[in-house]
């Protein structure tokens, strides 16, 4: 389902785009795709979270989409509205194929994988949740990020720190603003926070009743390459996880 009418509001702007090439920053980083600008930080439309998976069973979540993110997701888009693929389809092939691009998705299933993840959900492999071998272990996942559109500081990706986003009001409040706007779109799934900053949020307002934290799984570590204490971080919460994930899912 759709979350918001904005993929109709920047349709035009989306086919006015170069539709034969991958797009530049100066193309995308613009006033016409601006929403707010708060000292060095930025904060842009992309058409990459526009759609919510209501029956998702496992949600992942992350800080904000980055530029890679960010221009393939409104690549996918300029060609999928230019061939007349309805709204809802295009956000939702949108957000299969721009979803944590990279080398952070193969890192991320590897964790997945390594908490058994995939055997409680029914599914073969954690691939199979992106879309792999068939697609049926997608209908479980839904991912998304706490500042739901791209954010940069300073022309950078946005890493939640510089300025720290739990001193930033503004950055503070889109956050949870975002997540009370998608979260109660969902029916109680497992919650994979990733990384510190998006767990910090995350335990805010599972203090504030907002959420259970027991469908929180606590400590997973940020799956992103720059993330050097990874392996560490996951070894050394990789049992309570997942003790965790099977109380969760009833294997416990």
């Amino acid at each position: 389902m759709l979350l918001t009418s904005r993929l109709e509001q920047y349709r035009e702007a989306i086919l006015s785009l170069p539709g034969d090439r991958p797009l530049t920053r100066e193309e995308l980083l613009t006033g016409t795709f601006r929403l707010h600008r708060e000292g060095r930080v930025e904060v842009y439309y992309a058409p990459h979270g526009e759609y919510v998976n209501p029956a998702a069973r496992l949600v992942i979540i992350g800080i904000t989409p980055g530029w890679t993110q960010m221009e393939l997701a409104f690549r996918t888009a300029r060609r999928l509205l230019g061939e007349g693929v309805p709204l809802e389809e295009t956000a939702r092939l949108v957000k299969r194929e721009a979803r944590f691009a990279g080398g952070m998705r193969r890192n991320l299933e590897d964790m997945l994988e390594g908490l058994g993840l995939p055997r409680l959900l029914g599914v073969p492999d954690a691939g199979a949740l992106f879309g792999g071998g068939g697609g049926e272990g997608e209908a479980l996942l839904h991912t998304t990020s706490m500042l739901r559109d791209p954010v940069f500081a300073g022309g950078r990706n946005y890493t939640g720190h510089n300025p720290a986003l739990p001193a930033s009001p503004f950055l503070l409040e889109a956050a949870r603003a975002s997540l009370a706007h998608e979260l109660p779109l969902l029916r109680r799934p497992l919650i994979v926070p990733l990384g510190k900053i998006v767990e910090a949020v995350l335990r805010h307002m599972a203090e504030d009743g907002f959420l259970d934290s027991g469908q929180v799984l606590w400590g997973f570590p940020h799956p992103s390459g720059a993330n050097g204490h990874r392996h560490a971080q996951f070894a050394g919460n990789r049992e309570p996880m997942q003790a965790a994930a099977e109380v969760f899912f009833g294997g416990g």
